[in-house]
């Protein structure tokens, strides 16, 4: 019968190149080393980054902004995004627009790098039979990547970031550039002040990616239909990573805004994240918690839609060599 199982004597013992060709099948199924595409998507996903927030900056400074201007039983200092960017440009010029996107733009790239790469190693490691993702893997593989970024990039970036742009706010800005900025933070708060905003941190990044790549992937599947292998146009990729970005932006805007309060230079008024919350509603009511949404939207679903066409365009262009 076809189906016997081949005898093999108890005093059999493996040759040294079938011990190395089992090995090397545990290996390969087990390996904790990156693939080869998971590296191809750190380099892809780090020149993404950079070239994504260059292009999206200005909307982010005024999402930030708009945050910060918490102000109660005064007249806030902007009216909303239109106003913000007019005040901005009156005061420091068109520039003015651009103030922090040094500290952005040297966490930008690492920050995509990590997202992309953990995405691909994670999704490689849950693919099916077939080569495809179950809804609740790709949740999965997303939350996984956004978890990670948010550890390794996001929480010091956006710290830094925020108290750079609240710094410009004051009558007397104390930071004179990106290092001299850090360096001031580390004096004075100890390497904790970089990690301000952790856990609301890693609560946003993991629910953003969490959201858009199920969405994108989602709506990828459904666009291949039965054929896994049918190429995607590039504007039709970037309509998928729109709609990826509005859905994340309504997802977890609350998050947003307590974790960039957490950042702020008035951070030490709340106790912890959930202090903060209850001081946001109690104060300023659940409007507050959807404070920039509009300026938000915009440039996360810009964002969104500019950085999966870029991706999508330097990972064929690295597969094809």
């Amino acid at each position: 019968m076809s189906d016997r199982k081949e005898f093999r004597s108890p005093f059999f013992r493996p040759t040294a190149n079938q011990m190395a060709a089992v090995t090397s099948e545990k290996t390969s199924t087990f390996s904790f080393l990156p693939s080869q595409k998971t590296l191809k998507g750190i380099l892809a996903g780090g020149i993404t980054g950079g070239l994504e927030i260059c292009i999206t900056f200005p909307t982010e400074y005024v999402k930030t902004q708009l945050q910060l201007d918490e102000r109660s039983g005064v007249e806030k200092r902007f009216k909303g995004p239109i106003n913000c960017v007019q005040v901005t440009v009156r005061e420091y010029g068109v520039l003015g627009l651009y103030r922090g996107l040094s500290v952005l733009l040297y966490g930008s790239i690492p920050k995509s790098a990590v997202r992309f790469g953990a995405f691909e190693e994670l999704k490689k490691r849950n693919l099916s039979e077939d080569g495809t993702l179950s809804s609740s893997k790709k949740l999965l593989c997303g939350l996984g990547a956004g978890v990670s970024e948010a550890i390794l990039v996001v929480t010091p970036m956006e710290t830094v970031k925020v108290k750079f742009i609240h710094d410009q706010t004051s009558a007397n800005p104390k930071f004179r550039g990106f290092f001299h900025g850090v360096r001031e933070i580390v004096r004075q708060q100890g390497f904790k002040g970089t990690y301000q905003g952790l856990t609301p941190t890693i609560l946003k990044q993991g629910s953003n990616q969490a959201i858009r790549f199920f969405v994108v992937e989602s709506l990828k599947d459904l666009y291949r239909g039965d054929d896994m292998k049918k190429s995607i146009p590039t504007p039709v990729v970037g309509c998928f990573g729109a709609i990826a970005g509005a859905a994340s932006v309504f997802g977890n805007t609350p998050i947003d805004v307590i974790k960039t309060r957490m950042q702020g230079l008035e951070a030490s008024k709340y106790k912890n994240t959930l202090d903060c919350a209850v001081q946001i509603m109690k104060h300023e009511g659940p409007r507050a918690f959807y404070k920039g949404t509009v300026p938000r939207l915009s440039r996360v679903c810009l964002d969104v839609a500019i950085t999966f066409m870029i991706y999508e365009q330097f990972m064929q262009l690295f597969n094809k060599n």
